[in-house]
């Protein structure tokens, strides 16, 4: 039986806190909740990202012991390309009825079949030590009786995988949570759509999400993204044929998508 790993969530939001009411720091007997849990992904330049999703975890109430961890069942246990995942697509892992009240934490556990396609050629992603110490997310999810929760687990692909000078890779999961409560989305076209731009959404100096741009439509989705005004940066090819192009003040409200129309670039 091979070995399952414990993988450490490296979160750009530590803390997601979900907007509901309830009295109570645990579970608690007045009535359900579901909690439907996605996976999406940022993107990253490789051929395919394999990771092995064996199992997801959630805790009620607020102590630190080992206490009160449950197993959701989830919809598919396996492997899982996270570039299958770009542009606004997710897939859902798992969606649960749970007792109303508080959820503290969710950890991911993941299997040792994890993989990286570079240049046609798989290779292993191997975890650190560290990593498999069985170290949570904090969420402080309140779930309130007869509502359903959506929470996105946002792997980046780019970040979360380390070449190492043995030229080996490593999976160091950096990963970005979002809800419907509380994000917002930007989407658009960019012309021309063989342009194989990158997109990224950035707050201040902070780059918050990123989408490529799809190569037959143009198009691309960022979502996940707290109100505010946003900086959308578009990298356009390497090979220097279309300039690079920024648009600012775009705005973002929560539970809306900003659509941006159609960008074109220029040669």
């Amino acid at each position: 039986m091979k070995k399952i790993l414990l993988v450490t969530l490296l979160f750009v939001a530590a803390i997601v806190t979900f907007q509901a009411c309830s009295k109570d720091n645990n579970y608690n007997g007045g009535g359900s909740s579901k909690l439907s849990i996605y996976l999406t992904d940022d993107p990253g330049s490789y051929d395919a990202v394999y990771i092995d999703v064996q199992e997801i975890q959630v805790k009620g109430g607020s102590d630190s012991s080992e206490d009160g961890w449950q197993s959701l069942s989830l919809t598919r246990k396996g492997i899982y390309n996270l570039l299958d995942f770009r542009n606004g697509l997710d897939t859902l892992l798992t969606s649960a009825d749970l007792p109303a009240g508080t959820i503290s934490q969710i950890r991911l556990v993941l299997g040792s079949n994890n993989s990286v396609i570079v240049n046609g050629i798989e290779q292993p992603l191997t975890t650190p030590s560290a990593q498999q110490s069985g170290l949570k997310l904090n969420v402080h999810a309140t779930l309130q009786a007869g509502i359903e929760y959506r929470l996105w687990i946002d792997f980046d692909a780019a970040r979360s995988i380390v070449h190492t000078g043995s030229n080996k890779y490593m999976l160091k999961p950096v990963i970005r949570t979002f809800t419907e409560a509380t994000s917002g989305s930007v989407k658009g076209i960019i012309l021309p759509p063989g342009a194989h731009a990158w997109v990224y959404a950035i707050n201040n100096t902070d780059t918050v999400g990123s989408a490529i741009q799809d190569t037959l439509t143009g198009a691309f989705r960022i979502n996940g993204l707290g109100t505010g005004s946003y900086s959308i940066a578009i990298d356009a090819d390497s090979a220097g044929t279309y300039k690079d192009s920024v648009i600012t003040n775009v705005n973002v409200n929560v539970g809306q998508v900003t659509d941006m129309g159609s960008i074109t670039l220029h040669q």
